[in-house]
């Protein structure tokens, strides 16, 4: 998969490799995103390939730097943000010692990081540490410190 794929998909004018737009994604309800693990690395990419799915797109810096000065891409960031957030909230599989959903949250940390800013990687894992926190969840000090790394 052509990585320019994902610039197109996060502005909304293309779609990931199964076909959903980003629209269609974000729409997706907390049961079907949990049991999905072909679409995070299209709302947060980074410039490695995942392990876990062979197709999904590998930034290159031309990829990073359209992202960064798109009108849509950011807002389509912003709202993936803001939709992992409310899985976050709503669910309570991940909080545990390991769960898949600690990678997730690692790659959404990282992502910001690279095309959002540190203020918003920051503010996601704040997010994410607070909820660890209020529900005095046992996670492992391993993905701790990934998320504190990321």
């Amino acid at each position: 998969m052509a990585a320019a794929a994902v610039v197109a998909f996060l502005e909304g004018e293309g779609p990931d490799a199964r076909g959903r737009t980003v629209f269609e994604i974000l729409a997706m309800n907390d049961v079907v995103l949990e049991r999905s693990h072909d679409f995070i690395q299209w709302l947060f990419p980074l410039p490695e390939p995942s392990a876990a799915v062979p197709d999904a797109p590998v930034l290159t810096p031309d990829d990073i730097r359209a992202i960064r000065e798109s009108e849509l891409a950011p807002a389509a960031l912003a709202a993936a943000t803001d939709r992992m957030a409310n899985f976050y909230r709503s669910t309570h599989d991940w909080l545990m010692p390991n769960d898949h959903n600690h990678r997730r949250i690692t790659r959404i940390i990282r992502s910001l990081r690279l095309l959002a800013g540190d203020a918003e990687a920051e503010a996601f894992r704040a997010f994410i540490m607070a909820r660890v926190e209020a529900t005095r969840a046992p996670i492992s000090a391993r993905s701790r410190g990934y998320w504190a790394t990321a």
